[in-house]
């Protein structure tokens, strides 16, 4: 069966779940950008020192498809996590975990419109209610807020986060047949490369934040199991069960990602939170149930 490809993902959505409380216990910490850069720096260090042989194997691979790992760093690392850290100096990180709910959606959305995926109608009734769910707590409970257009500012920044990972997710279909140290390496290169302009501009615009004790425990924190263990272990179960299959596993980033945001920052679970939850989980299960069978 593929019992490997679905413990690889849980124990990535569980580091991802983590990742949303890091970055709000590194509000006031360290800055979000600075958070980003040094994310990975660390990873790139150790990933290129366990790495280095098999990149000189991989090479003439590598650099006919250089474009595709580029994008890889530049949206699904760095634009995710820096908009998702910006984010989380606006909103809390109980919202920012369900939003996430959002992204199984999309990639649904974009495999139809680029690749023409069959869909049901129990799954356009799936989606509809995970996407009900992810408004429900981008408006805070009160769903007039998004027809006055007053929707947080850090869960809009989410939105973007959103669709940079489901664009990431859907992109995976065309990554190259390297080893997996390979296909981790030089994307976080590219992705701390990008990072740097970014930091600059936080430096220059008065904003940066150097790390503190409890900043530098988060970093090393994202760059081991945000970064490294989470990516690999999801890149594993995209290859075991398909991108598609695998993107329905996000959804647990938000029932993780809400138990820690109560157990460990103490924030409020309030009933919306709960609602949203519901939503978001029976979408996805009513999606999965639904999907129309193999031709």
């Amino acid at each position: 069966m593929h019992k490997k490809a679905y413990l690889c993902l849980v124990i990535a959505t569980l580091c991802w779940g983590g990742n949303a409380v890091a970055g709000k216990l590194a509000v006031g910490h360290v800055s979000p950008m600075m958070l980003t850069f040094w994310r990975w720096t660390f990873a790139v260090a150790i990933i290129f020192a366990i790495s280095v042989p098999q990149l000189i194997r991989d090479w003439p691979i590598v650099r006919k498809r250089l474009p595709i790992l580029i994008l890889y760093g530049v949206v699904g690392y760095t634009t995710f996590n820096a908009t998702l850290y910006t984010a989380l100096k606006y909103t809390t990180a109980i919202n920012v975990a369900i939003e996430q709910a959002g992204i199984p959606m999309l990639i649904f959305i974009i495999n139809f419109i680029l690749f023409r995926m069959r869909v049901s109608l129990a799954q356009i009734f799936g989606f509809s209610l995970t996407l009900l769910g992810v408004a429900l707590t981008a408006a805070h409970g009160d769903l007039g807020t998004l027809l006055e257009l007053t929707v947080n500012f850090g869960d809009a920044l989410m939105l973007i986060a959103v669709v940079a990972y489901a664009v990431y997710t859907v992109s995976l279909r065309w990554k190259p047949i390297v080893d997996w140290r390979t296909l981790m390496a030089i994307p976080a290169l590219f992705a701390l490369l990008t990072t740097v302009p970014l930091v600059l501009w936080e430096q220059a615009s008065d904003q940066a934040i150097w790390p503190d004790t409890r900043g530098w425990v988060i970093v090393l924190y994202t760059a081991l199991f945000a970064s490294l263990v989470s990516q690999v272990l999801y890149i594993k179960g995209v290859e075991g069960i398909g991108p598609n299959r695998a993107s329905l596993f996000i959804n647990l980033i938000p029932v993780f990602g809400t138990l820690l945001s109560v157990a460990i920052i103490g924030e409020d679970l309030q009933l919306f939170h709960i609602a949203a939850l519901v939503l978001a989980l029976g979408g996805i299960a009513i999606a999965e149930r639904g999907k129309p069978a193999s031709p």
